[in-house]
């Protein structure tokens, strides 16, 4: 029996022939299957502040005939949250100036007159809540042949928004379980969640910190501020200028710009069924792809290979799933917990069929896909032009990390080696990026975003490969 592993990342991509029709649940601008909906010209380019969305593509999404799944791991980040307290409290103090220093407000501004900063600082919403829930759901009603069967084991960062995010989806996951007439046993709820601190110094795979260097010594952790302030400079002026003069008296700065930019998607996130932000009607369709690579900069210099030390960051987790892959005990010297992952209880490992879910945060699951290399094909982003998924081979931080984004990564079995049966087959669920790969007679094709098939080694942002060659 051949076995292979493959990788693929975000979001669930629809095929030509499949219905564009999303379901409605009271309204909601998400749904479970496609993510969020609503506006996608302006909320698909909110960078990592987008809410978890669906990427078109012509491949399919379906498992191939023949593969049989027999392992899942899953690797998530928290669903839509307040600002962090350090920027709720800058938010408000730009609106406050504004509040003060504008007479009159019109047009598309005119919702300031009586708008109100409420936003909270660094907690998930009621929207991100429902984000993990639907996770829980989407996840289960992928896996039913094995989730009908099995738990998953959890583990999740230490942060409350991370853990509160796990603990959504595992309520998702046991709905589904429950709505299931072919579950015959429903299981144990609620789950158990292994929280692993994010103390300083403790050994964490799901968020980054051990690395004094990378964390505090220039030029690691300014190359992605440097990378923006370049940006920033050519994208923001002429949106500030129409700002300022459309409100007269507010002087307000380029990094001031970029603040009520960000309160489009806060905005949003913070109405529980997703209801796009009046603050986003103040810009245009072109000015949210500025933002978005302004966004995409931050995270490709500052946790991707735009970063010397930023892939190493993920290097632990990595290494987790290959030992969760070979049924083998981690062998890492980076970030891994050897006390966790020493023990059955706190890293179990099984040759039969197991299902595994993570929760992280957007910048760890940017390192982790960089360790892996499924970005190795995107040149050095350019900060003084913006280039488009295309030219970035599918990388973007909305593509990649938005609210609520998932990874999942599959260990699947084919009747034999060279067969027609999992011969040639590509990636299944996705999360904002090009869901890529393909299996020959054994051997590890990787295809990149333009859908050519490159070597091992050339990088792309999805495998699927032969496992003997993957160990």
């Amino acid at each position: 029996m051949l076995v292979l592993f493959s990788l693929a990342l975000v979001a669930l991509w629809m095929t030509p022939t499949e219905s564009t029709s999303f379901e409605s649940r009271a309204n909601s601008c998400d749904t479970i299957q496609h993510g969020f909906q609503c506006r996608p010209q302006t909320s698909h380019y909110w960078g990592q502040y987008s809410p978890y969305f669906s990427v078109p593509s012509s491949i399919s999404p379906d498992i191939p005939n023949g593969c049989k799944v027999n392992m899942v791991q899953i690797l998530a980040r928290h669903g839509a949250r307040d600002p962090t307290a350090s920027k709720t409290a800058s938010y408000n103090k730009t609106i406050q100036k504004i509040k003060s220093q504008v007479k009159q407000f019109s047009g598309d501004y005119a919702f300031l007159k009586g708008y109100s900063y409420t936003l909270g600082a660094d907690q998930l919403t009621l929207f991100g809540k429902q984000e993990m829930v639907n996770s829980g759901i989407k996840f289960y009603d992928r896996y039913q042949s094995l989730a009908k069967r099995l738990d998953p084991f959890v583990r999740a960062s230490g942060e409350t928004r991370v853990v509160e995010s796990a603990q959504k989806f595992t309520q998702g996951y046991h709905q589904a379980k429950v709505a299931d007439p072919s579950a015959r046993n429903k299981g144990a709820y609620p789950l158990n969640v292994l929280v692993i601190s994010e103390a300083d110094g403790v050994n964490n795979t799901l968020n980054h910190g051990l690395c004094t260097a990378f964390e505090d010594d220039a030029p690691f952790n300014q190359t992605a501020a440097a990378a923006q302030a370049t940006w920033l400079k050519i994208f923001t002026p002429k949106i500030t200028a129409r700002l300022n003069a459309d409100l007269p008296g507010a002087n307000l700065s380029t990094s001031e710009t970029i603040s009520i930019m960000d309160l489009c998607p806060f905005n949003t996130v913070a109405s529980a069924t997703g209801q796009i932000s009046p603050f986003c009607n103040l810009f245009t369709q072109e000015e949210w792809r500025q933002y978005d690579y302004y966004q995409s900069l931050g995270k490709y210099y500052g946790y991707s290979s735009g970063n010397a030390l930023g892939p190493t960051q993920g290097v632990g987790f990595t290494n987790e799933l290959i030992a969760r892959l070979t049924n083998t005990p981690v062998k890492d010297n980076t970030s891994s917990n050897h006390t966790l992952d020493s023990a059955s209880a706190t890293f179990p490992l099984s040759k039969q069929p197991a299902l595994y879910a993570d929760f992280s945060h957007d910048n760890d699951m940017t390192a982790i896909f960089s360790a892996m290399g499924l970005y190795n094909t995107t040149n050095p982003l350019s900060n003084t032009s913006m280039e488009t998924t295309a030219q970035t081979h599918g990388y973007s931080a909305a593509w990649t990390v938005p609210f609520a984004a998932r990874a999942y990564f599959e260990k699947l079995s084919v009747a034999a080696p060279g067969g027609t049966m999992c011969a040639s087959w590509s990636m299944i669920e996705c999360c904002r990026s090009r869901r890529v790969g393909a299996i020959g007679s054994g051997g590890v094709r990787w295809r990149n975003s333009s859908r050519a098939w490159v070597s091992r080694g050339e990088g792309g942002v999805g495998i699927s490969a032969g496992f003997d060659e993957f160990r």
